[in-house]
């Protein structure tokens, strides 16, 4: 049996666009249904969404019946937060919140084995196929396999993006347009022209250093969003799927208006 390669990491190399999905939902289930629709990953969460890591392991499982790789958004917090993730064998973390290289620095010593950090090892979960994998293959594996995704979502961390993409051995930047909107009074206005700046800045700065650019949203710009070099797509959340059929469905049973418009950060409209 050998350890699972990553799908999105496979699909950019070969110069594909991957698709992500989601979930708040904590149900493998739900997993099950983004894999049939054919995402290449779902985006669980440890930072908003109540999940504990049984649950988490759950999720996994039910992703890669489909060949799907999970994304989990990690609390920004002490290291075992960050390993965690996968050595339930999730293929990515996603870092919230990171403001500065030296931050960026530690998370990739603390995820990376030698010699891009120093990963504490233990292989005796799925990650290393319960100790069954030979151990350089386990931290090859760790290195090659599994990726870094880190958030830029302040205008302090806007100010050192280039400084924090510049750091070897993560993966991608992902701008935060929900909470960066927030911070310059903006609330909820993704495609305000100064986001839409600071998006383009992170993009641009991914880009430079050989990194990739993942969008958390679409907001109706998958067009603008593929020309600045984004490559990963959050496609949206199965909250506003969910909550938007289900008001349908009343107010067609009652002859209502339209489903009321929500200004999500994962929007795909």
């Amino acid at each position: 049996m050998k350890l699972r390669p990553s799908r999105i990491l496979r699909e950019l190399r070969a110069g594909q666009n991957s698709t992500v999905l989601k979930l708040n939902l904590n149900d493998p289930r739900v997993v099950e249904l983004a894999g049939i629709a054919g995402a290449s990953a779902v985006w669980l969460c440890n930072e908003h969404v109540p999940n504990d890591w049984t649950n988490i392991e759950h999720q996994v499982r039910a992703a890669k019946l489909f060949d799907m790789d999970t994304i989990v958004r990690v609390s920004k917090g002490p290291y075992s937060d960050y390993i965690k993730p996968f050595e339930c064998d999730a293929t990515g973390i996603m870092v919230p919140h990171v403001t500065n290289a030296d931050e960026a620095r530690n998370v990739v010593d603390m995820v990376r084995a030698r010699p891009l950090g120093s990963k504490a090892l233990d292989a005796g979960n799925m990650d290393g196929l319960y100790c069954q994998a030979p151990l350089a293959d386990y931290v090859h594996h760790c290195n090659t396999e599994k990726f870094v995704i880190l958030q830029i979502e302040s205008p302090e961390a806007l100010d050192k993006v280039d400084e924090i993409a510049a750091v070897p051995g993560f993966d991608m930047l992902l701008f935060g347009a929900g909470d960066f909107s927030h911070r310059i009074g903006k609330l909820g206005q993704a495609t305000h022209p100064e986001v839409v700046a600071a998006r383009k800045r992170v993009h641009a700065a991914a880009i430079k250093h050989g990194k990739y650019p993942a969008a958390a949203s679409l907001f109706g710009q998958k067009d603008d969003l593929i020309a600045e070099g984004a490559r990963v797509f959050t496609l949206g959340a199965d909250v506003l799927e969910l909550g938007g059929a289900f008001h349908r469905l009343v107010k067609d049973f009652h002859g209502g208006g339209a489903a009321p418009a929500s200004d999500s950060v994962y929007q795909s409209k």
